[in-house]
């Protein structure tokens, strides 16, 4: 199942900035998926602070930045202006080095490393809607954190495409390749 859609019609990052209701928004190519409540599962906001921690405890080279969701990732298909771009994700926990790529609205650009934690409500809508626009736009490695598996599906980018996930359980130590040195330890969790 994907999220729902906020209605039938074609949006862009100016839609999507006016919108002064309640509810948090992604698009894709101009596309308004409503992310709805119920908020995530315990777990999953477990999942979500830990790897942000431990990245975050990790990252010793002021050049990279991490950022934990809601955190608005621009992604433009060409040099278009913000106002024009028709997609805006926001990841639960994502890595940049490039820090031109950020200003107050948050991140224009692909980051250099994504971590989505699944729930049952969204696991469909990431894989199915999410993974080929973090492919297009050339985000080089992402994690889907599987919680209801424990388990977390790894995809990096080869010649321009994602090869098959590699996939590890969520025991011991699991390696963010990009960043060498800087692993997540999966036994932290409870």
């Amino acid at each position: 199942m994907t999220l729902p859609q906020r209605d039938a019609l074609h949006h862009t990052y100016a839609d999507y900035y006016g919108w002064r209701d309640d509810r948090r928004y992604e698009l894709i190519d101009g596309i308004a998926y409503v992310k709805e409540p119920p908020a995530p599962s315990r777990f999953h906001q477990e999942l979500v602070g830990e790897l942000y921690y431990q990245i975050r405890l990790a990252l010793e080279d002021p050049r990279w930045h991490a950022y934990v969701a809601p955190f608005d990732v621009r992604l433009p298909k060409a040099g278009e202006v913000d106002d024009l771009i028709d997609t805006v994700l926001q990841p639960d926990v994502l890595i940049v080095r490039d820090l031109g790529k950020l200003d107050q609205r948050g991140l224009r650009g692909a980051p250099d490393w994504i971590a989505e934690v699944l729930s049952p409500t969204t696991a469909r809508h990431d894989q199915a809607i999410k993974i080929p626009v973090y492919e297009r736009v050339g985000v080089p490695e992402v994690w889907l954190v599987h919680a209801l598996e424990r388990t977390v599906a790894i995809y990096r980018l080869e010649n321009g495409r994602y090869a098959c996930p590699i996939v590890h359980e969520l025991k011991g130590r699991t390696a963010i390749s990009m960043l060498p040195g800087l692993s997540i330890d999966w036994d932290r969790l409870q």
